[in-house]
């Protein structure tokens, strides 16, 4: 990861430079770009650690019966641990960064009111030029072409789930 920040109330931690970081002299006043280098990395490492999450809760095969091995349930259960005490690590750094942001540039702050579109304002209305004939043919036969394309993923979507079933019926019949 990137150089560590110092945490508020704990005072001056030392640090050391990292290869691309600012300068030594440059440690204690951090420019506000940095820190958002820093977010965007914590922000990838925040991904990348619930990717490897995903992956291995897809590679955990669930309890059908068969005995799994305990030494495999509780390694995969301490990875999983360690991953989620990281992203609560990678999450609090995070918070960090965007408060040291935030006190950092004031005068680029926005009120709520700005962040969230269409809040206590009216919509103007947008003039819409009808379309040619050409264009709306093209529309109607583009959707009719949709229609016709999810009528026929229902009725494999029902075939399949029908041959599940079947099957699924054979292998308890088979026990």
């Amino acid at each position: 990861m990137s150089a560590a920040l110092p945490q508020k109330g704990l005072g001056p931690q030392p640090q050391h430079p990292q290869p691309g970081g600012p300068p030594q002299g440059a440690l204690r006043e951090i420019s506000p770009v940095y820190l958002c280098r820093i977010g965007q990395e914590t922000v990838q490492d925040i991904v990348t650690r619930t990717m490897e999450i995903f992956q291995i809760t897809r590679a955990t095969q669930l309890p059908n019966g068969v005995t799994q091995s305990q030494a495999a349930y509780q390694d995969r259960f301490g990875k999983l641990q360690e991953h989620l005490r990281q992203l609560t690590l990678l999450f609090r750094k995070l918070r960090l960064l965007y408060e040291r942001c935030v006190e950092m540039t004031p005068d680029l702050q926005e009120s709520p009111a700005e962040l969230v579109p269409y809040v206590c304002e009216e919509t103007s209305a947008v003039r819409v030029e009808p379309c040619s004939p050409a264009v709306i043919q093209e529309r109607q036969e583009v959707l009719e072409k949709v229609r016709q394309k999810n009528q026929e993923m229902k009725v494999l979507m029902d075939q399949m789930r029908n041959l599940l079933w079947d099957v699924n019926a054979m292998l308890t019949m088979r026990k």
